[in-house]
């Protein structure tokens, strides 16, 4: 099956090593923030990944030494404003986190720098993950002033646990890939500079092992997210339901003016 990678255009595909695709999040002087096209790729490329008879594992990083820095404040500015951008975006988020669930072939990710948004979706659930001792691990809802929605009540609680999602979720703190180690949310913390070349020689490590083996482990270990989706439908509809609300219009403002947010405090549930 021939796959057309060429139609990608947000997203940057390389073939680092033998039945190794690696998919770069690359956004120059934005620290690889997505816009409307690398939104919808980083929810497509899965699909083709998986399709693909010549690829036998992915490598997912962000360009520069950072691996991404969430939306692009203009795509969230329009989902703010406008429901067909809302809804699109909806089943895009929806597709990120399901496509690689469902990816047959195992998933490494490489966080360098601020790890936020969609790219972190995807991240986080990735099969194997990779961080940086000095990486900035940040889920970002709250803060903007929706629910944390996208991946992480899907994972967080079953990496970490419950006490410490609800504290990083909740009240939006950051987490070193060190800490993040610590507390079981990364597979392996490499040091500064070391992050992408760990994470290539695991793929290279995947590429050569029995592929049935490794696909049906994934499959299996993958049942414990699928047996949370209904947990994940309502975090990523509440987020979105979020997106029509008073809240994210001011978090959103704060964020492009670079002040901080002064939400209302008298806002019920």
């Amino acid at each position: 099956m021939q796959i057309n990678y060429e139609a990608y255009k947000a997203l940057k595909l390389n073939r680092p090593s033998e039945r190794v695709l690696e998919v770069v999040m690359d956004n120059p002087g934005r620290l690889n923030s997505l816009d409307a096209d690398g939104h919808r790729e980083i929810a497509e490329i899965w699909r083709d990944a998986d399709a693909d008879p010549e690829i036998s594992a992915v490598l997912l990083r962000g360009a520069g030494g950072n691996f991404s820095a969430g939306g692009d404040i203009e795509l969230i500015h329009d989902m703010i404003a406008d429901w067909d951008t809302r809804i699109r975006v909806w089943r895009e988020a929806r597709d990120i986190v399901y496509n690689v669930i469902n990816c047959s072939k195992p998933v490494v990710s490489a966080i360098e720098g601020p790890a936020v948004g969609a790219g972190l979706s995807a991240a986080m659930v990735s099969d194997i993950i990779v961080a940086s001792r000095t990486a900035n691990i940040i889920d970002g809802h709250t803060k903007l002033g929706v629910a944390a929605g996208d991946h992480s009540a899907i994972v967080w609680p079953l990496l970490c646990g419950m006490a410490k999602a609800k504290y990083y979720l909740m009240l939006c703190e950051s987490i070193t890939g060190e800490e993040a180690e610590r507390i079981g949310l990364v597979s392996l913390c490499a040091e500064d500079g070391e992050v992408v070349d760990t994470a290539l020689k695991i793929c290279e490590k995947f590429a050569r092992m029995p592929p049935t083996a490794v696909r049906w482990t994934k499959y299996s270990l993958n049942n414990w997210l699928r047996s949370a989706g209904p947990i994940f439908d309502a975090s990523l509809a509440l987020e979105f339901v979020g997106f029509s609300g008073p809240d994210v219009k001011e978090g959103a403002a704060a964020l492009k003016e670079k002040r901080r947010a002064n939400f209302n405090p008298r806002s019920e549930f």
